[in-house]
């Protein structure tokens, strides 16, 4: 078995998974970006009082980030958590990607995509770059239909990425179990060794009381 040579610190750190350094993920960086985003594009462009669009999109934008958070910190003891958490995420994305597809015809602006003059430029600029610093410069010069089209494409590539991820961690759930299951396998696994443990010892004893009966057979024979 896998844990037959664990000791109980090692079966332990087994049970637990390693935690995902979030901070890595391309997709949880392009979260960092939307929710910083729709923070300014709400302040400069929705109406300050009256409009519950506002705070649907501002807590939208940061469910999808924080949730990212919280199922990495969660799936080292619960994959399956993790992947509830995941999903959780998504969804808010895609719903804050609903409120900016929204805001355009709304507002008489265009919606750029495959061979608008922008597009490709727009595309290439948010696949290359992930961190806050490349857009915040940006924040308040942007129009309203600059920073729209930019959060529909981080938004559209932040699912398809979660997506992805998802089923790499779906596929990992199947093949190496959640909690319950790695528990199991550090249980039987630490039974195993306390069995062989007692087997080795019990195979020790039985070549002493033979090596002392041999020792006692030559005294005798020296004595007489």
């Amino acid at each position: 078995m896998e844990n037959d040579n664990k000791n109980p610190e090692e079966q332990l750190a087994s049970v637990l998974r390693k935690q995902t350094n979030w901070k890595n993920l391309w997709f949880y960086q392009k979260t960092v970006v939307l929710y910083q985003m729709t923070y300014v594009f709400t302040r400069r462009f929705l109406p300050t009082y009256g409009d519950r669009t506002v705070d649907q999109m501002v807590q939208a934008a940061r469910s999808g980030k924080q949730n990212i958070v919280e199922g990495s910190a969660d799936g080292v003891t619960s994959m399956e958590l993790e992947l509830k958490l995941l999903n959780v995420a998504r969804s808010s994305i895609q719903e804050l990607l609903e409120d900016y597809e929204d805001y355009l015809p709304a507002h008489h602006l265009t919606k750029w995509t495959q061979g608008h003059h922008r597009f490709d430029q727009m595309l290439k600029y948010c696949r290359e770059h992930n961190f806050l610093s490349d857009y915040e410069p940006y924040f308040e010069k942007w129009t309203a239909e600059e920073m729209a089209n930019i959060a529909i494409t981080l938004c559209r590539m932040v699912d398809k990425m979660m997506m992805t991820y998802q089923k790499k961690k779906e596929e990992e759930f199947v093949t190496q179990g959640g909690i319950r299951e790695r528990m199991t396998a550090a249980r039987l696994g630490y039974r195993t060794n306390q069995r062989e443990a007692i087997e080795q010892l019990s195979h020790q004893v039985e070549t002493l009381k033979q090596e002392n009966g041999l020792l006692e057979n030559r005294i005798k024979q020296l004595g007489g």
